[in-house]
């Protein structure tokens, strides 16, 4: 490639730029056909035709001549695959065609029923199906202009998405440019295989970064980095499963459009038709039996009808496409031993029974330890140090004991009393009538309530501090740096960057979030003090009566009582706080730190009385927003916010895997509102 550019160089001096630019092009074009095809053997079809150093070769001379005349750069080049610059922020994008959740069946008998349902509405006797992997990744769609990647985005809420083109065109998978010059919007699973996550977190291991917790969250976590570059070093891959929008038709079934998909160049979903829905049950059962053998994580399956034309007849309900549902995998159990049971100590005080495991790979993460929850739990299954026992996640997230194996028990197993005295301070434990809890009577002092006290202090829905997380906390406590939440306030740079992994840039993000939380609003400093019963939505009722800490730290058990949604046990938790002289003292040494502790008539009012008199209740996950960002929108709006729903419920707002309140407001016959027309209705 020297002796190419030079010679260009040469012909620059007698026939001018112009023309080497036509020149130099065509040599880029074909290198980057060339290089485009050795993508699509390796990345797609998984079947190499040149050895890695061959393929590096042809990079470097592509790099090299575009280097010397980077105007014959184009978009679709693979040498643009490299992130460039980090942008500020993501852009929303509106989806042309809106993404709807599926429903889910989790049985035989329920996929029976959805086959059913299917056949009374269409009419038809028979109805044939795709079954497709349900990866555990992300949505991402892929939006081509005349066969060139011009945008890819996040699916969002299924309207709204956010822009990551700069990070998905590093995905090698992803091609720039497709095999025909054709406008169509792709639907594709972003993730990570189980090989790149764990190569990744060695990495990241060996530098002294957190490790990720699952392939998922790795994937998420690189699809939203705001510098393409740290994405482009990460194992990142996509399978496309769908066509959601195409200039000109021509495709009846969806296997036609799965084939199409791998013609323009893309890397598939794994699929299996079936003739009928006996044949999707046999392949479900397959699938659930061989969960494990893949290469990258599958949380489920997704059945479609294969015909397009009796896909648009059915159409969709508000939140659901008639034409498909995903079949959810029973929770992943496994067997392991019970190593030792401990106490472990909360905010609160509470004492929580905690199995010690030996460690064992399940759904995707090792786990180690599984909470018992109280001793009535511990009494009711019966576990005991020394145990075999039956391991799962609660939906396929939180760690816990399903049963004992009785049959394994030798005699030597040991049961677990709860302690008498605070595992941590040493304080009498108690456990009042009517509770379940124990808890630690050292309210004040003992150092495990501190700890988590401080954690929850700092976190995302109380005083949102970033950069000061847990690991931080145990530092600065055990150096007796801080020996409350107030003591963070009169933290400086230099005392951080002193500490292990605070570096002076840290150490002084973290002295900025601290100062930043200063401003915070009264709700989430009282919510943060971590008075017992005072969650995030009753701490903004009381911001409706209460202005300022000194007004709140005065009331009455009847005057707290005249809240609407203030019980008996908030009033009387929240005067028994402040009756405390060194919980007085905090709220002094918080004020004199530069804690705001006041708000004005017109910052507690609503935005509007939009929602006075309107009741919501929220179900299921939703895309966009966190739940306490819901709530905190109907709030602001004069609403109300309920965890249960009944008659008196004006609005069911349902994200996915709904469960049983999504099935009581249908009972209801209520207003249900998918997450996209939930925030329609605020506007």
């Amino acid at each position: 490639m020297e002796k190419v550019i030079e010679e260009l160089r040469q012909l620059a001096e007698t026939e001018g730029r112009e023309a080497v630019l036509s020149k130099a092009n065509e040599y880029a074009e074909k290198l980057r056909t060339e290089i485009t095809y050795h993508d699509n053997r390796y990345h797609i079809k998984d079947d190499p035709e040149i050895s890695d150093a061959e393929y590096d070769q042809l990079r470097r001379h592509l790099e090299d001549l575009e280097g010397e005349f980077p105007e014959i750069i184009t978009p679709d080049s693979p040498t643009q695959r490299v992130g460039g610059a980090p942008i500020e922020a993501f852009e929303k994008v509106t989806h042309r065609v809106p993404m709807l959740s599926l429903g889910n069946a989790f049985n035989a008998q329920e996929l029976r029923a959805f086959d059913q349902r299917t056949k009374r509405l269409s009419g038809r006797e028979e109805i044939e199906y795709v079954v497709e992997l349900k990866i555990d990744g992300l949505t991402a769609v892929l939006t081509y202009e005349d066969g060139l990647l011009i945008r890819g985005a996040t699916r969002g809420d299924g309207e709204v998405g956010e822009d990551v083109t700069h990070n998905l065109k590093t995905v090698k998978s992803i091609p720039l440019k497709l095999s025909q010059s054709v406008t169509l919007d792709v639907r594709g699973e972003v993730f990570m295989d189980k090989e790149g996550f764990q190569e990744l977190n060695s990495r990241r291991q060996e530098n002294g970064k957190p490790l990720f917790a699952n392939p998922r969250n790795a994937a998420a976590g690189t699809v939203r980095q705001l510098d393409a570059r740290i994405a482009a070093e990460r194992p990142l891959n996509l399978l496309a499963y769908d066509l959601i929008y195409l200039g000109e038709g021509g495709l009846t079934t969806h296997m036609e459009v799965l084939e199409y998909l791998e013609e323009l160049g893309f890397k598939v979903n794994h699929r299996h038709f079936c003739a009928n829905i006996e044949e999707v049950i046999k392949v479900v059962e397959e699938w659930t039996e061989g969960r494990n053998n893949h290469s990258f994580e599958i949380d489920g399956l997704v059945i479609k009808i294969n015909d397009l034309a009796l896909r648009e007849e059915l159409g969709a309900t508000a939140k659901s496409p008639r034409w498909a549902i995903a079949y959810k995998f029973p929770a992943q159990q496994k067997t392991t031993t019970v190593k030792d049971i401990l106490a472990s100590v909360g905010r609160t005080g509470a004492i929580t029974p905690v199995a010690i495991l030996e460690p064992v790979e399940v759904a995707g993460s090792t786990v180690g330890r599984a909470t018992l929850h109280n001793e009535d739990e511990l009494r009711r299954k019966d576990v005991r140090i020394g145990d075999t026992v039956v391991i799962q996640k609660a939906g396929d997230v939180i760690p816990e004991v399903v049963k004992v194996v009785t049959s394994k028990r030798t005699g030597e197993e040991q049961e677990f009393q709860m302690p008498t005295a605070c595992p941590v301070c040493g304080a009498d434990v108690v456990r009042e009538p009517g509770e379940a809890v124990h808890r630690c009577t050292n309210n004040l002092g003992c150092p495990a309530q501190v700890k988590e006290g401080i954690v929850h202090f700092v976190s995302r829905n109380a005083m949102n501090i970033d950069g000061v997380g847990p690991s931080l906390i145990d530092q600065l406590l055990e150096k007796s740096l801080i020996h409350d939440v107030a003591d963070l306030y009169y933290l400086n740079s230099e005392e951080l960057s002193n500490l292990e992994r605070m570096g002076d840039k840290s150490a002084q993000n973290a002295i900025n979030a601290i100062e930043e939380s200063k401003d915070r609003p009264l709700d989430r400093l009282i919510f943060a003090l971590g008075i017992r019963h005072v969650g995030a939505g009753a701490a903004r009722i009381l911001t409706q009566k209460y202005l300022s800490i000194a007004d709140l730290m005065q009331a009455q058990i009847d005057d707290l009582l005249e809240l609407d949604e203030i019980g008996p046990k908030i009033a009387e938790s929240i005067v028994e706080y402040f009756s405390h002289e060194r919980n007085r003292e905090l709220i002094e040494k918080l004020r004199q730190g530069g804690v705001r502790m006041e708000m004005t008539e017109d910052e507690g009012a609503p935005m509007d009385d939009s929602l006075v008199g309107k009741t919501f209740v929220f179900t299921g996950g939703l895309e966009t927003l966190t739940r306490n960002e819901a709530k905190e929108m109907v709030l602001n709006r004069g609403g109300k916010v309920s965890s249960s729903v009944s008659k008196k419920t004006d609005y069911v707002v349902v994200g996915t895997d709904a469960g049983s309140k999504a099935d009581k407001a249908r009972e209801l016959n209520l207003h249900i509102l998918s997450e996209a027309k939930f925030k329609d209705l605020l506007k």
